[in-house]
């Protein structure tokens, strides 16, 4: 027979270690919780009880007993997503150096399955719920949000909102966002120096709080440089490289372009935009420039200029203010900055 059964042949429980080392099951479960002082012969022999047996906490117990199970979870749309992977990225080091189990849970962008994998979080008393990622922030959103973060505050947890607009002060959720307004406007004012005064802005989806802060901040800088937006030059969709191939090859089957630099919404729309460029025999930057946003590995590769996000400190940031702060409320706005690389040139006047 194993040493790490019990006698009976199962797996330990609480009341084998305890009895090996003869000491109380209270005694046992005060050495394992370690938030109680025990003496260190005690804890010894509780050590070495649940070493010998192979004794694993029988986490579902713990959660009724109304314990942590010393996790944080991080909730994206998907894990293949470079811009939430080095979020995911973030929240996993801080939580190992806290030294509590990182889970990442995915949710393919419905709003029924976030609230479902929520739910389940609070039963198993996760002490931080990290949501990352765009929403489309309308009154049902806000009210539902509010529901959960008073719910998950109420089991001794917390609601973390990293990219996503704050609830408000009455709301007990943590709040991190990064400048998205601030990384277009200097993006878009970039281009204006180079005296593109004809900027396509292509993709985003509308509606969505990143899109609709990306392209507040493009709108923003042509308004400042006197020059008026036109309709035509704002083409909303969505975010990703599929959407920007297909978004320029419609474009430019209409007609010579109109427009002398391209904003793509994200890295990867301006990656798709640059393939229909080049199949269209246009080079970047030569004829058209380009840039994009996010500063994902791609946009290094393609020489991408581009507005850097700060991801994976997002993430470390979301686990220190959801497991330390004493706030109820605690908000942290990160700064963007643009990287400059190969794709804008100055403008070619005629």
């Amino acid at each position: 027979m194993s040493r790490k059964r019990t006698a009976a042949g199962g797996r330990a429980t609480i009341r084998d270690v305890a009895e090996r080392a003869g000491v109380s099951v209270a005694t046992v479960s005060r050495v394992l919780a370690g938030t109680y002082p025990v003496a260190p012969a005690t804890r010894a022999r509780v050590t070495k009880a649940v070493a010998a047996l192979d004794y694993v906490v029988n986490a579902h117990a713990r959660a009724l007993s109304g314990q942590s199970a010393k996790t944080v979870a991080i909730l994206v749309s998907a894990v293949d997503a470079a811009f939430y992977a080095k979020i995911a990225q973030g929240v996993e080091d801080q939580a190992a150096a806290e030294g509590r189990l990182c889970l990442i849970c995915t949710t393919g962008g419905d709003p029924d399955r976030e609230m479902a994998v929520v739910r389940l979080l609070r039963e198993q008393h996760a002490e931080a719920v990290i949501l990352v990622g765009a929403v489309v922030e309308d009154e049902e959103y806000r009210r539902r949000m509010a529901q959960v973060a008073q719910s998950l505050h109420t089991a001794g947890s917390r609601l973390v909102l990293v990219g996503r607009p704050s609830l408000g002060p009455d709301v007990p959720a943590v709040t991190v966002e990064y400048d998205n307004t601030a990384g277009a406007y200097a993006l878009t004012g970039h281009l204006l120096s180079q005296g593109h005064d004809r900027i396509l802005y292509l993709g985003g989806a509308p509606g969505h709080s990143t899109a609709e802060e990306r392209i507040a901040g493009y709108r923003k800088a042509l308004a400042e440089h006197g020059v008026t937006a036109d309709p035509a030059l704002q083409v909303l969709g969505s975010f990703g490289r599929p959407f920007g191939y297909d978004a320029m090859r419609r474009i430019l089957a209409a007609g010579p372009p109109t427009f002398t630099a391209v904003f793509g919404s994200d890295d990867l729309v301006a990656a798709g935009a640059m393939q229909a460029l080049r199949e269209a025999g246009l080079r970047v930057p030569e004829d058209i420039s380009l840039v994009g946003y996010n500063d994902i590995s791609p946009a290094l590769d393609l020489q991408l200029t581009t507005v850097h996000i700060p991801s994976e400190e997002l993430g470390r940031q979301a686990v220190r203010l959801a497991l330390h702060s004493p706030e109820l409320t605690p908000h942290a706005l990160l700064g963007t900055h643009v990287v400059v690389r190969e794709s804008v040139r100055p403008r070619r006047r005629a």
